[in-house]
């Protein structure tokens, strides 16, 4: 069983396309997109839930990773896959 991944995003971002990218390479296979360029109540969610107004914002079961760069450092710490498995 692995953890729902939940990523808010926008259609053109390359940090949410390398955040997929990582997250797919790690085995994810659903990752739950919340477009926030098409549904403004979707990112006055995000940045009530987050804190910041910048994608990717990436939740792993209802823990906050926060974007590309701290996936990518959970990653290089080895504790993103765990994070995965759930």
């Amino acid at each position: 069983m692995s953890a729902r991944v939940v990523m808010y995003s926008t259609a053109v971002c390359p940090y949410c396309q390398r955040a997929e990218q990582l997250l797919r390479a790690r085995g994810v296979e659903d990752i739950e997109k919340v477009r926030i360029d098409q549904d403004p109540a979707q990112r006055d969610a995000m940045i009530a839930r987050t804190g910041r107004r910048t994608v990717p914002q990436i939740f792993i079961g209802e823990q906050h990773v926060g974007g590309y760069d701290d996936l990518a450092a959970l990653d290089r710490a080895g504790k993103l896959v765990p994070m995965l498995q759930g």
